[in-house]
C-alpha cells in the first residue's frame, strides 16, 4: 500500500519513491506526496524524474498528468513509464497544490459558518485553482445573506486561526465528538481510523471535521474571500460560489 505523505506533511513539494507497479501509462509508487482526486479537491500534477544510471547520463522526466485513488494511488504519466524497481524523484506543481490547500481550508470555514449561523448542512463541494463552490441544505439565500456570509468569512480569515490535523480511532471519535459537525456518518464503515481537521483554538475549535484533504496551517494565508454568487440546485439546496483574491 502506498504511503500517503500528504496526510502528514501537506507542505512536501519533493520526495523520492520506488516504482512498485506499472499499468500501461500509470505507475504505483511505494510513497507519494501527489494528492489524488477526491473530496471535491482536484488531483495534484507535477513530474517524476529518473536519474541516469551512469555519471554523465541524462535524467529522464515524466509529467504526472492525473492522480487517482482506488485500491491504491495511480499516477498517470505523459509517456511510457519507468520500470518496476526504479527510484524516482517526484516534484509537485506547487502553485496548483497550494491554491487547492487554500480553497479547501476556506470551504471548511464556510461549511462551519453556514451550519452555525444558518443551520445549513454542507451536501457537496468542488474546488478549483481559482474558484470554488459549496452546496448546502437551505431554501434560498438572498443578497443580504451573501453579503453577511462574505463579511463573516473575512472576519474568520482575519482571526488568523491555526489549522491542524490528526488521527483518532473511529469508535472514540463517534463517542466523544459532535456527529453533526464531524460528519462521520458519511464515511464507509470500513474506515476505522479517522483523520480530523480542526480550525481554531484546541479547547474550542471553530470547525472540526473528518477530512483527508490538504489544508494551509493558518486562516491568514487565505487572503480575501469574495462570494461571487448563488444558485438554486433543486429542492431546498443552495450553491454558494466564492473565490480568494
Amino acid at each position: 500500500m502506498t504511503e500517503l505523505l500528504y496526510l502528514d506533511d501537506t507542505d512536501a513539494r519533493e520526495f523520492e519513491a520506488t516504482v512498485e507497479r506499472v499499468l500501461d501509462d500509470r505507475v504505483v509508487l511505494d510513497r507519494t506526496a501527489f494528492y489524488p482526486t477526491g473530496g471535491g479537491q482536484p488531483n495534484d500534477t507535477g513530474t517524476l524524474t529518473l536519474a541516469g544510471d551512469e555519471p554523465g547520463d541524462e535524467a529522464r522526466t515524466w509529467t504526472v498528468t492525473d492522480v487517482s485513488k482506488k485500491d491504491t494511488v495511480y499516477h498517470t504519466l505523459s509517456e511510457e513509464p519507468p520500470e518496476v524497481g526504479a527510484t524516482v524523484t517526484g516534484r509537485l506543481y506547487w502553485e496548483r497544490r497550494y491554491s487547492h490547500m487554500k480553497y479547501h481550508t476556506a470551504q471548511h470555514l464556510l461549511s462551519a459558518l453556514l451550519l452555525s449561523e444558518y443551520d445549513a448542512e454542507t451536501t457537496g463541494n468542488q474546488l478549483y485553482a481559482d474558484r470554488a463552490y459549496l452546496d448546502c441544505a437551505y431554501e434560498r439565500f438572498d443578497e443580504a445573506d451573501l453579503a453577511d456570509i462574505e463579511a463573516r468569512m473575512n472576519d474568520l480569515v482575519d482571526d488568523a486561526m491555526a489549522v491542524r490535523w490528526y488521527v483518532m480511532d473511529r469508535e472514540e471519535a463517534e463517542a466523544t465528538l459532535d456527529p453533526e459537525r464531524t460528519r462521520l456518518h458519511l464515511l464507509p464503515d470500513s474506515i476505522t481510523e479517522i483523520r480530523l481537521v480542526e480550525i481554531g483554538p484546541e479547547d474550542d475549535p471553530y470547525d472540526r471535521t473528518a477530512c483527508a484533504g490538504t489544508h494551509v496551517e493558518n486562516t491568514d494565508e487565505l487572503g480575501t474571500v469574495e462570494v461571487t454568487g448563488r444558485e438554486t440546485k433543486g429542492g431546498e439546496k443552495e450553491r454558494v460560489k466564492f473565490r480568494l483574491v
